[in-house]
């Protein structure tokens, strides 16, 4: 068995991040303190350069401050998830992210028993932390590796893998067409056509998981019940679709955007090492300053009043979580990596009624595979002969390549 990436899995990384917009060294930062300066609510899409709205047709605005992007997060009932029911329900089928209350409160108690979190502890311990260790030790004798193709992408997708209980050598093709999937901004075509294999991969397993329950996510999602609602099949392969790129993919974005930081960092590198107490606040700071996925949708249900402007009813409005982390009026020299800052949460996971359900299992995930790499990677620090690393990506962001050596 290996954990490393195979061919066609880069391949189809690679396709994602040319079209995703996930390539290249250009920082989003600059622009996002300008536009963040002038308003903290914007017309238009200016980052995407849409700068202004048409005279008729459809509206759109952007959030760039902490409190406005909290504000439309805070209030799903004006700011829907709808607008995501056009694009996300072809491709994913019907998932909690587009559902509107009392809906979605139902559903999303049904979709809380696949993370509970008095299930962190016995999945770090038979999974989570075993995967790792066998990753990470195969890498020893080495003494030199690309961190992002040998760890970071490959652990999350096999915990998901084994979370959902697929077969082994089922990996690769589940983790290829999920990466088709995600990429449907820029190829819709081959995404549909990697949801229409995954559906019927995935109505296989639900069909054997109501027959015979195992101890899985599958099996918990198909017997769950609440108040006498349970979940459809259609619901449980839509939540099945949505996991990878929901989880997986951020998952090891956020954990290469950390390593970065502290491998840069080295003195807050050398603290961390020495004290694995330091570990939950950097794993925060660097979701804060490096966050995955800057941006998110809402539809306005109705006219709303909002930081100076009039935003009609059925308005898209675009929330920048990125610029939400990098809010001067909330962090001092926010675009700075500082572990040791003025703790203050950030909003990197989201908030409010659609806050990241697997929020909870990302953490454990870093702290595992950082302690991991810290135990048995002795010395760990940037290739010196190798080309300087970047964070590249203007919507999805992270380092592409992470080359190391170590003792």
């Amino acid at each position: 068995m290996t954990e490393q990436l195979d061919e066609s899995v880069k391949e189809a990384q690679a396709r994602f991040d040319a079209g995703m917009g996930a390539v290249g060294d250009a920082s989003p930062y600059p622009l996002l303190k300008e536009l963040r300066a002038k308003a903290p609510v914007r017309p238009g899409w200016p980052e995407m350069g849409i700068w202004e709205n048409p005279d008729d047709g459809p509206r759109m605005f952007t959030a760039y401050s902490f409190d406005a992007v909290k504000a439309v997060f805070t209030d799903n009932k004006t700011f829907s998830t709808r607008c995501y029911e056009a694009i996300v329900r072809p491709l994913q089928g019907p998932t909690i992210l587009e559902m509107q209350e009392p809906e979605h409160q139902v559903y999303r108690r049904l979709h809380e028993y696949a993370f509970a979190r008095s299930s962190m502890s016995r999945w770090e311990a038979e999974l989570v932390r075993p995967l790792v260790q066998r990753t990470v030790r195969r890498l020893r004798e080495a003494k030199s590796a690309d961190l992002v193709e040998q760890v970071f992408m490959p652990i999350p997708v096999r915990v998901i893998a084994a979370l959902l209980g697929l077969p082994e050598s089922d990996i690769s093709e589940f983790h290829r067409l999920a990466i088709d999937l995600l990429g449907f901004h820029a190829d819709m075509d081959t995404a549909m056509a990697a949801s229409a294999k995954l559906k019927e991969y995935f109505r296989t397993i639900v069909d054997d998981r109501r027959r015979n329950p195992r101890d899985d996510m599958v099996s918990r999602l198909a017997h769950a019940e609440i108040d006498g609602v349970r979940m459809t099949d259609e619901q449980v392969i839509g939540f099945m679709r949505n996991l990878l790129p929901a989880g997986a993919e951020t998952t090891a974005r956020s954990t290469a955007s950390l390593a970065f930081g502290l491998l840069t960092h080295t003195d807050q590198l050398a603290a961390v090492i020495a004290d694995r107490e330091l570990l939950p606040q950097a794993i925060e700071e660097g979701i804060r300053w490096e966050t995955p996925l800057l941006n998110f949708m809402r539809e306005t249900t109705r006219d709303i009043e909002f930081y100076g402007h009039h935003i009609p009813a059925g308005s898209t409005v675009s929330v920048n979580l990125g610029s939400a982390n990098h809010d001067e009026t909330r962090w001092n020299d926010p675009d700075r990596f500082d572990i040791f800052r003025e703790r203050k949460p950030h909003i990197g996971f989201g908030h409010g009624a659609h806050v990241c359900l697997g929020m909870h299992l990302a953490r454990m995930e870093s702290t595992v595979i950082f302690n991991t790499l810290f135990d048995e990677l002795p010395g760990l620090r940037l290739d010196s002969d190798a080309p300087a690393p970047c964070i590249a990506g203007m919507y999805f962001r992270s380092p592409p390549h992470l080359k190391v050596v170590w003792d």
